[in-house]
């Protein structure tokens, strides 16, 4: 599109080579709920998400990352009380997606569901009340999107059981990582070091702006 731009055609002609080349993107549109999404912005402005919860910049581009890539088989690890869940499943949402998501404390369960519900994203989520450990790698898959957000030291072992299932052009995404891990303990260190050794991924660490505290790993090949 730029090139057509450099030249000074008509308005007719310009308008009907933008319309032929946008229109391949708009027959694959997300979904559109005006309804829906503000009934989750309201629930996503109204609560103070504290209880391990990610903050709102990085939820917003855990959504951006599914939306770009028109993913639909997510997985989170760690639901916490659901912030992090309503970012992912709204974004699955547009795109015809569903999020399994799991969570090894029932209190925070709990809360997730009901948060879940009051969003009224119940539907776009499979929630789990398990130990991570035990159930991530029996889970089947496959996944084009993968958020960690529970136990530092098991994140090597997640990634290890998640990347095969991984699909080619997926995203593994993980929560209080920077570039500089492998000075940090708690198996951060290691997971870095784990993730930027595979010739498959291409990861990078703090989002976009280089200010969050995401890793972002996308899977090049098998």
């Amino acid at each position: 599109m730029r090139n057509i731009l450099r030249y000074n055609y008509p308005v007719s002609i310009l308008s009907l080579c933008m319309s032929f080349l946008i229109s391949p993107v708009l027959s694959q549109e997300q979904k559109e709920n005006p309804d829906l999404d503000k009934k989750v912005r309201e629930v996503l402005d109204s609560y103070r998400w504290r209880d391990m919860n990610i903050p709102a910049s990085d939820g917003q581009i855990l959504y951006d990352i599914i939306i770009e890539n028109n993913y639909k088989k997510a997985l989170e690890i760690g639901t916490s009380t659901g912030h992090s869940g309503i970012w992912i499943a709204w974004a699955l949402s547009k795109t015809g997606g569903k999020l399994i998501t799991v969570e090894i404390n029932e209190s925070r369960y709990r809360e997730a569901l009901a948060n879940f519900r009051e969003a009224g994203l119940s539907e776009y989520i499979d929630a789990r009340l398990a130990d991570a450990h035990e159930l991530v790698p029996k889970l089947e898959g496959p996944f084009d999107f993968v958020f960690s957000d529970a136990d530092k030291y098991w994140y090597k072992n997640y990634a290890m059981a998640v990347l095969p299932k991984l699909e080619v052009g997926g995203c593994f995404t993980a929560h209080n990582v920077s570039r500089y891990g492998r000075r940090s303990g708690g198996g951060i260190g290691e997971f870095v070091d784990y993730m930027t050794s595979l010739p498959n991924l291409e990861t990078t660490f703090g989002g976009p702006t280089g200010r969050s505290s995401l890793s972002i790993s996308y899977k090049k090949s098998k």
